[in-house]
């Protein structure tokens, strides 16, 4: 499997493509990461240094890659945190011409742009950036349900509400949505759930609730369902393979008291994911 990754990336820390990539390698997928922005480490620490990396370059990069001949080959697109307003336009064309070169090849898009305790932290124009033009090109999309909320303007809170929403998405164009956050009155304390939906039904899984935040955990969540999902076609298996894996690098990072994801020592949790959870089917 090879999948053109378009995404930020960071030296020191995890996230973005510097989140995603390693697991997709250490599963065997083939990557083929292209950067749009170059920083020294994450946002969240308040300052950083290094540049954002103009659409035209990250254009250039993409038609490069291109040019080896590798697009027909390339059997999924991944796109998360979009910086500056232009590199939606550059996602878009370098999808559209991967699947010119491979109709088969799908598009998944994390559409980042914050969670219910944070609000938005991206620039005002990229939510609307990712409802109107970025998301409706989409095959699979990896919203939190804050982000869901958005994209469909409702307010999801329980079970039934986080389903409608995610049919108004696929109305929108994607065909498959995991919402990586469901937090619902009526669940367990100290649980998370993810969800996951597309035509052949809807499946919820429900792991313990972690007492951290972990700057980079949805980008390996959404890279490794999105191989997961393209190798097995299966939602049900994706999310619980994806689930187990993420769940187990969260712990060992709690564990080591670690700010920064523990990704190259967790690298076991992706290869043999230990399954722990079964989800089950709500639709």
């Amino acid at each position: 499997m090879k999948v053109l990754s378009i995404q930020s990336a960071v030296a020191y820390g995890h996230v973005g493509n510097s989140a995603a990539v390693f697991p997709l390698q250490r599963i065997g997928v083939e990557v083929l990461p292209v950067y749009t922005v170059n920083f020294s480490n994450h946002t969240g620490y308040g300052s950083w240094q290094g540049p954002m990396i103009s659409p035209d370059d990250v254009a250039s990069v993409i038609t490069g890659i291109e040019e080896r001949g590798v697009f027909g080959e390339i059997d999924a697109v991944l796109s998360g945190y979009q910086g500056g307003e232009g590199i939606g336009d550059v996602i878009i064309d370098a999808v559209a011409r991967v699947k010119a070169a491979n109709p088969k090849a799908v598009y998944a898009c994390d559409p980042v742009m914050g969670n219910a305790k944070s609000g938005c932290f991206v620039a005002p124009a990229i939510p609307i950036l990712l409802r109107e033009k970025v998301v409706p090109v989409a095959d699979i999309i990896t919203p939190n349900q804050f982000e869901l909320g958005f994209l469909t303007g409702t307010e999801p809170d329980t079970l039934e509400s986080t389903l409608a929403s995610v049919d108004l998405a696929t109305a929108m164009g994607p065909s498959t949505v995991l919402v990586t956050s469901v937090e619902r009155p009526d669940r367990e304390d100290g649980t998370i759930e993810m969800l996951v939906a597309d035509a052949s039904g809807a499946w919820i899984v429900q792991t313990p609730r972690l007492p951290m935040k972990a700057n980079g955990s949805g980008d390996v969540t959404a890279a490794l369902f999105t191989a997961h999902y393209v190798e097995t076609g299966d939602a049900k298996t994706a999310l619980e393979r994806t689930a187990s894996s993420v769940f187990d690098l969260l712990s060992a990072t709690l564990e080591a008291g670690s700010r920064e994801l523990l990704l190259v020592e967790a690298q076991e949790f992706y290869a043999n994911p230990r399954m722990q959870f079964t989800a089950r089917q709500v639709r």
